[in-house]
């Protein structure tokens, strides 16, 4: 892959995931509108589960093509596709910290 191909990669991993964040926020902020209070177990449990799935869609995401580049000894390029997507989710959590200060 070229610098470029491994630039435009990580925006659409790191955007992906950007979008995924700002969904499951959007269930968290409203999830008593949305689900009603909940007041037995069920609610720990949804939230958990919630939790543990993000982990695992955001971690295919943003290590799952670096994980194919690296199994195929394309060390160099899996490593650039990481940082490179690690630096893209550094700039939205700045964007998104300016955002809240302007609020």
């Amino acid at each position: 892959m070229t610098k470029i191909d491994l630039i435009k990669s990580s925006l659409r991993n790191s955007l992906a995931t950007a979008v995924y964040v700002v969904i499951v926020a959007l269930i968290i902020h409203n999830a008593e509108k949305v689900f009603g209070t909940m007041r037995n177990i069920v609610g720990p449990i949804a939230f958990l589960l919630l939790f543990v799935t993000s982990a695992a869609v955001t971690g295919f995401l943003v290590l799952g093509q670096p994980i194919m580049l690296y199994s195929d000894n394309q060390k160099s390029e899996a490593v650039k596709l990481f940082v490179y997507t690690a630096a893209w989710l550094f700039v939205f959590t700045v964007i998104a910290l300016a955002l809240n200060l302007l609020n």
